[in-house]
């Protein structure tokens, strides 16, 4: 099994490649995140460690990158932040798991072992409605080939749209869906996001794509499929 470790601080580094190579991995090593980007490209690794406070590119960026080169090794990333919004900015940008520092070594081995029987993770379909079109794989949103830059949240609610294109979509499903709320309270919420994205896809290119079902929730219109 052979692993990439990109991590900038030396003595953690080593003290990586040392556990991994008792364990029998063959390791690669990168110590920032140019040359992590570099060598992830060349391919043929089983599993990717990587930290995500290197000094040039971060490793959430270096992951994003990884992904949209189609470079599909499962990706454990390491940090020293624990914060919740952290950890969900390491999985969207592609990462499979997140392990946060100080760890034990016998974590690290079981998540890696985890990760390598569950194998590569397929590329995710790119979901369409005429000429919309967004893909989870690399998290780019755009129109007829223009891209539209979206928040993490506004991403999140088109993408559970788009899963559902066409049918009438219930608030409060939307909001377990997408926020994790069970509760109506928060409905509100949902018609502040759709109001962002009516204004960065609707009115930008003159097309009523979200439609509001008074009462019930939203639907998103598809061209050509109704």
């Amino acid at each position: 099994m052979r692993l990439l470790v990109i991590e900038d601080e030396g003595k953690m580094r080593s003290a990586l490649r040392r556990g991994l190579e008792a364990a029998g991995y063959a390791v690669v090593e990168a110590e920032d995140g140019q040359a992590g980007l570099s060598r992830g490209l060349e391919g043929g690794y089983d599993a990717i460690v990587l930290d995500v406070l290197l000094p040039d590119i971060d490793g959430f960026e270096v992951c994003r990158r990884l992904r949209r080169a189609e470079m599909w090794a499962p990706v454990l990333m390491l940090t020293a932040l624990d914060a919740v919004d952290d950890r969900i900015t390491g999985l969207d940008a592609g990462a499979d798991d997140y392990l946060v520092k100080p760890f034990a070594l016998g974590e690290l081995l079981s998540r890696l072992r985890a990760l390598i029987r569950r194998g590569r993770p397929p590329r995710p379909s790119v979901l369409t409605c005429g000429p919309l079109r967004l893909d989870p794989a690399t998290r780019v949103v755009s129109w007829d080939s223009e891209p539209i830059e979206l928040s993490r949240r506004e991403f999140a609610l088109l993408e559970f749209l788009l899963h559902h294109r066409n049918e009438v979509v219930q608030r409060a499903t939307i909001l377990r869906h997408v926020w994790g709320v069970r509760s109506d309270e928060q409905s509100n919420i949902i018609d502040a996001f759709v109001r962002n994205l009516r204004h960065k896809l609707d009115r930008r290119f003159d097309y009523l794509l979200i439609e509001t079902v008074r009462g019930v929730g939203f639907r998103l219109r598809c061209p050509r499929e109704e």
